[in-house]
């Protein structure tokens, strides 16, 4: 199977997934292993799942060099389970918290931690429409807070960190889900890192949380056993049923990357296929990209025509070309192309072809 049978798919997430990735997992869907069974019928308590997790783990730290005072989480419950979590967890002294707001994400982050404590947005970029990362320093946050958070890439607006800002002592949390495994991250400047993984990682329903030890333990009394990270390292992420078939296809994905030659060869490569879209874009007559130049994502790539009857016209011709899902969010509307890890150098080569022949029909 080549690329070209299949679609380009440029969803924001779910997203496309390495095509080897796929053809693995299809052929071992029947028999994983030699144990006459899918990993989807297999028990989480069994010695096959258990070398499945294991190795998961080992590779995901491995690739982004997670220290040893650090434990690796697979949850469940999405982005907005960790919204809570991350507040019930971490309000543990002071009931505060400092967030820069970014994105919707973030913002719904905020008002559900608000929920728990005394939350202040320290900063925000919602007067232009999310379209660049404020700038903040470390006399910006409140001495007492009990963390900072913030959202690593904006999936909606298309705006990314480009450098963390320095909170001192302060535990810094970032939501990844957009842009892990897409450049390297020193993982020790966070007190907790997570992502969903239906973006770089892998299906829908898996969430990876990496905490650091000493931030673990701290949920009142009275927290539901599912939002206490404790019980969940003290379990080994199997206090339940854990979503085993999405840790599956998380670990080949892993061993994928590695494959690449890490980390850092894929954000090569991200590097390379940002910069052909955005530098078509910035010459075009006809398309603009809004997020300001040195906040760009190199995952989530948005632009207008001006015109939204056009943008429509663009998304629909684009899928009769075998460009999918390049609808922007229903919240603003234009397009936005999702060039995750997954998606090859020549998806983006005929996206612009497409591009330049559609400019060159309207503009």
């Amino acid at each position: 199977m080549k690329y070209q049978e299949r679609v380009y798919n440029f969803s924001a997430g779910p997203s496309m997934l390495p095509l080897e990735v796929l053809e693995q997992a299809a052929r071992e869907m029947t028999n994983y292993d030699g144990s006459g069974m899918s990993v989807m019928e297999m028990s989480h308590r069994s010695a096959d799942f258990k070398r499945i997790i294991e190795t998961a783990e080992k590779d995901l730290r491995e690739i982004m060099n997670i220290p040893d005072n650090y434990r690796v989480l697979f949850l469940q419950g999405g982005g907005h389970l960790q919204f809570a979590m991350v507040a019930a967890n971490l309000m543990r002294s002071s009931k505060k918290a400092d967030y820069i707001v970014t994105g919707s994400w973030a913002k719904k982050a905020a008002k559900e931690a608000a929920k728990f404590g005394d939350v202040r947005v320290v900063a925000s970029s919602e007067d232009k429409t999310f379209t660049y990362i404020p700038k903040v320093s470390k006399e910006d946050f409140r001495s007492d807070a009990d963390y900072v958070y913030l959202c690593a890439n904006n999936t909606i607006y298309g705006s990314h960190y480009s450098q963390f800002p320095d909170t001192g002592a302060i535990p810094l949390v970032g939501d990844f889900s957009s842009c892990i495994l897409s450049e390297e991250v020193d993982v020790s400047k966070f007190g907790i890192l997570w992502a969903g993984a239906q973006k770089n990682i892998g299906p829908a329903g898996v969430v990876i949380v990496i905490i650091r030890e000493d931030l673990i333990g701290f949920a009142p009394e009275n927290t539901p056993s599912m939002l206490d990270y404790k019980i969940m390292a003290d379990n080994d992420s199997m206090y339940n049923t854990p979503p085993t078939y999405g840790i599956y296809i998380a670990g080949l994905t892993f061993q994928w990357i590695k494959a690449q030659g890490g980390v850092k060869a894929v954000h090569e490569n991200n590097v390379k296929k940002a910069a052909m879209l955005y530098d078509y874009i910035d010459s075009s007559r006809l398309y603009t990209a809004p997020v300001a130049k040195e906040d760009r994502s190199l995952m989530n790539v948005v632009f207008v025509t001006g015109d939204a009857e056009l943008d429509k016209k663009f998304v629909a011709e684009a899928k009769e070309h075998g460009l999918v899902n390049l609808n922007g969010h229903r919240s603003i509307g234009g397009m936005r192309a999702s060039i995750y890890n997954a998606m090859p150098i020549a998806g983006v080569e005929q996206l612009i072809a497409f591009m330049k022949k559609f400019e060159e029909e309207n503009a």
